[in-house]
């Protein structure tokens, strides 16, 4: 016979993996429910392809499992603190069967409602339900006069009812086992006092707990589980099956909350659209937003591939170009010279989902906030859904794990076709936990670019780096000239854009190929002049190609002004709706940019900068090649009016979902 105090926490260990599995169990059947249920139609491809369709069952099981160690966690640590202390009670096993109940009631509603949620909004229950709870009637009459709600209602009731039943029993049953070993080991324990069977029920409860925690976190790599962590083909309904909805809703929520995603108030709504629509010279289009256009270029359609380099942390001052005295890019350098050049680019923000999500979709980033981040993934139209639209294959190759800064889940959702990260790179090959090293990277793209152009269809391809972020790593191969090893891992990131430039240059579709290079964002370069030093935000952007006349370009522009002006370039029509102009057939007064928790504005002569936080300006004048601290005048009043303008319309828009170039409702 087993020593007491293991045999008590062993039967209450398979208390606790039966309600885990049953639990499990019901939420597969809801997410079974929810694959039968939803009226979608699966492209060509995708249907009668059951492995890949059973993918989204065996995510959905990863996130299931979060919910439930969530909820098994206090439960299992009671119980193995009971057992430790040679303890059994009949108020125990009340308290967590009532607890299995009580939550397990609460996450089973959820996945109920998820159904009809799902079939409407296409989209995974998320905080967004909130709004509803100020219209409680209404919700109500919504909720009971809908036929079709009937069903998820009746599912969601009869799941209470028998999980009530279940947990009521087996805890029922396990006390009752609970007890009688109690009594049957007293008369052992009194005869036989040794510390074995206390140490194996202590080794064993916190194993138990450790992979309860690991279970919590739901994987191994250098983020806990996310949304993104779904997402794993082209198709929008797998993608987003495999998401538990209460995972989502949980998450949300906590997204929401988060200071960075607080509402920025800076002026009137109102003002601020009418103040964008005169800078942008928009009228809008009902139904899409006030500063959408209809877009006719007056050249033809030229169908050339587009790649789109990210370079990570290259501030135009880490170029001789911009004044380094150092020779750190000498590709760079004279890639610049060869190139369609812009010397005043600035990049919307000081993190690379900043200069992501506005350069490709050509809205500004507000503060700190990561706008591609959140359970809710948001829909935006921007360069990869155009071209995508008009025939080409996108493809985004990222350094380190697919998930980080929720990339692939919203790259997948707007408008790129094949995502390649860590996961799929030689475990030999990964560097540090930012994955790859660049000229990897590099080299791993350039025979599935060489493939998709030889399937006869144009792509876009965007590659982003990463070496030129701490902690640096230099190869073995890579003998730099510097000694610091911030100047080295400039060289090596230069070195690898020259090596990849010289590799293309081989290939077929090199001739018919544009090649964009731009800062994802800057870094510090020398001494800080202010409180928003030009370095982290000041970009290099050139545009190479065998018919591109080399030239420069003065006027001031941002990562939002990218895509519009390779559209321009293409010779694409489209729908436009974000903030981006076609820099060579527009003009910006001045640019404006965040960094964290301030804004700021800029032309030839000025910079304003601001902080919302604490409501303090900062103004300075150009003098002599050199900022001076200078009063408020009416210079500062208008680059404050249009950065102000300029975020708050975003704000508004962003807020409203109209993100897209269609008509859109918000029901």
């Amino acid at each position: 016979m087993k020593p007491q105090p293991i045999k008590r926490f062993l039967l209450a260990l398979s208390y606790l993996i039966s309600i885990h599995v049953a639990a499990l169990l019901i939420f597969f059947l809801f997410r079974m429910v929810l694959f039968l249920h939803t009226d979608y139609e699966f492209p060509e491809d995708v249907q009668g392809n059951w492995g890949l369709q059973a993918i989204a069952f065996v995510k959905g099981l990863w996130f299931d499992n979060v919910i439930a160690c969530y909820i098994l966690i206090l439960p299992l640590v009671v119980l193995w603190i009971a057992s430790l202390c040679n303890y059994t009670s009949k108020w125990l096993y009340l308290f967590t069967g009532g607890w299995f109940i009580a939550f397990y009631s609460l996450a089973f509603i959820i996945s109920a409602a998820n159904i009809p949620y799902f079939a409407y909004f296409f989209k995974v229950i998320n905080s967004s339900i909130y709004n509803w709870f100020g219209y409680a009637s209404t919700t109500a009459g919504m909720i009971f006069g809908e036929s079709s709600y009937y069903f998820p209602i009746a599912l969601g009731l009869v799941a209470i009812f028998g999980w009530g039943i279940f947990v009521h029993v087996i805890s029922k049953r396990i006390y009752e086992k609970s007890s009688f070993t109690a009594k049957q080991n007293s008369v052992l324990n009194n005869k036989n006092k040794k510390y074995i069977p206390y140490i194996q029920t202590l080794v064993l409860g916190a194993v138990c707990t450790g992979l309860c925690l690991f279970g919590i976190r739901g994987r191994m790599g250098y983020n806990p589980i996310k949304v993104s962590q779904a997402y794993y083909c082209e198709d929008p309904f797998l993608n987003q099956l495999g998401v538990n909805p209460v995972f989502n809703l949980l998450t949300s929520t906590l997204d929401d909350n988060r200071k960075e995603n607080k509402y920025l108030q800076l002026m009137n709504e109102t003002e601020a659209i009418a103040l964008v629509q005169k800078h942008l010279q928009r009228e809008g289009m009902e139904g899409i937003s006030p500063i959408a256009r209809e877009v006719e270029q007056d050249t033809t359609i030229t169908r050339h591939n587009v790649v789109l380099i990210f370079m990570e942390s290259m501030s135009a001052q880490l170029m001789q170009t911009f004044g380094q005295s150092k020779e750190l890019t000498p590709y760079l350098d004279s890639l610049y010279q060869e190139s369609y050049s812009f010397n005043n680019i600035y990049s919307a923000g000081i993190h690379t989902n900043h200069g992501l999500y506005s350069t490709l979709y050509s809205f500004p980033t507000i503060m700190k906030r990561n706008a591609m981040k959140g359970s809710v993934i948001p829909i935006y139209s921007g360069l990869p859904t155009v071209l995508k639209n008009n025939g080409y294959h996108n493809l985004f190759f990222m350094t380190h794990e697919s998930q980080y800064d929720n990339m692939n889940a919203f790259f997948r959702t707007n408008g790129f076709d094949e995502v390649y990260a860590e996961e799929n790179y030689p475990k030999e090959k990964i560097a540090n936990h930012f994955g790859v090293q660049d000229d990897y990277l590099y080299e791993f793209a350039m025979p599935i670019l060489t493939q998709k152009a030889n399937e006869g269809i144009p792509f876009f391809a965007t590659l982003l780096s990463i070496s030129n972020h701490p902690p640096y790593v230099i190869p073995d191969y890579f003998h730099p000239k510097s000694e610091k090893i911030e100047d080295q891992i400039v060289e090596y990131a230069d070195w690898s854009i020259r090596q990849f430039m010289t590799e293309a240059q081989k290939q077929p579709w090199f001739d018919n190929t544009l090649f964009v290079f731009v800062g994802d964002h800057g870094k510090l370069v020398g001494t800080p002049e202010n409180e928003m030093p030009e370095s982290y935000n000041h970009v290099p952007l050139m545009i190479y190609g065998k018919d591109i006349i080399p030239q420069q370009n003065h006027h001031f522009g941002g990562q939002i002004d990218i895509a519009p002006t390779l559209l321009g370039m293409l010779g694409i029509n489209y729908t436009q709706n974000n903030f981006g102009v076609d820099l060579f057939k527009e003009t910006r007064p001045c640019i404006f940019y965040t960094a964290d928790n301030l804004i700021a504005a800029r032309n030839e002569s000025h910079l304003y900068i601001y902080s919302p936080e604490s409501g303090q300006e900062f103004c300075y004048e150009r003098e002599n090649g050199k900022l001076r601290l200078t009063d408020n005048n009416l210079h500062f009043v208008a680059l404050k009016e249009y950065v102000f303008s300029m975020l708050q319309a975003t704000e508004h828009i962003v807020r409203q979902g109209k993100t897209v170039d269609v008509p859109t409702s918000n029901p």
